[in-house]
């Protein structure tokens, strides 16, 4: 009930790795970290650490600041799942990716291959010619200290603000052929890294940025979707750049 608690837990919760963040952990557990088994469990070990040192540091500004209100939250009894409640659980969450596969992520994967394969003068080119790599090239001197300078990462960072499925979906279209091998090329174990850590913390998708705003406005949201870019960016860089420094 409290308006600061609420502001803080919408902010804050993005840092949970979601569902569908879950698919660029598994790719890059897979094709980076030979399937290692602490990679998902580490990310996810940052994203509370993070909810824990951004929540003290929020809390000390002028929009957060006040006494903290009484928590209560009931529990339900647990029990062990029927197989009814699995399967519908299943086909809820099925029916829900088979629509965005449809939707979203179709229509982003439709627009990635359109302007990777012709230039601003509606030619067909290589890809390194295209609209999408000269969008690319742009923006990608943002994500050098990081460790992924690439144009083809920064592009896929930019289609995981429509929905985050998207970024493998548009790796997909821009590396082409076999991900497990053509992202070794283009990533180290460090700098692979770096990149999960930026996935994790940047701006969330836009329905997300809906609900903030109809939560609590626009100045707010700019804030937060501010704040999450610049926090991504600055984690991101003390993970590559202290890891250089140990490895």
């Amino acid at each position: 009930e409290n308006d600061k608690d609420r502001k803080l837990t919408i902010m804050l919760t993005t840092f949970i790795p979601c569902g569908a963040k879950l698919p660029i952990i598994a790719l890059f557990a897979g094709a980076i970290f030979a399937g290692a088994s602490w990679v998902a469990p580490l990310v996810y070990f940052l994203g509370i650490f993070m909810i824990i040192i951004c929540g003290i540091i929020l809390n000390k500004t002028k929009a957060f600041k006040g006494e903290a209100a009484p928590f209560v939250m009931e529990l339900p009894q647990y029990h062990i799942p029927s197989m009814k409640g699995v399967l519908i659980h299943m086909w809820d969450r099925g029916k829900a990716f088979i629509i965005k596969a449809g939707t979203i992520i179709f229509v982003a994967c439709a627009v990635i291959w359109f302007t990777s394969s012709f230039n601003w003068t509606l030619q067909m080119v290589d890809s390194q010619d295209s609209i999408l790599a000269s969008i690319g090239k742009v923006i990608a001197p943002i994500f050098a200290p990081l460790g992924f300078g690439n144009w083809q990462s920064s592009v896929s960072l930019l289609s995981g603000l429509l929905a985050k499925e998207t970024v493998v979906a548009s790796m997909g279209v821009i590396f082409g052929g076999d991900l497990s091998v053509t992202l070794a090329s283009h990533f180290t174990a460090l700098s692979a890294y770096s990149f999960l850590v930026f996935v994790l913390l940047y701006t969330p998708c836009v329905s997300v940025i809906g609900a903030m705003k109809k939560e609590y406005g626009t100045k707010l949201t700019l804030f937060s979707v501010t704040y999450q870019l610049v926090l991504a960016w600055v984690v991101s860089f003390l993970v590559f750049n202290i890891g250089k420094f140990l490895i």
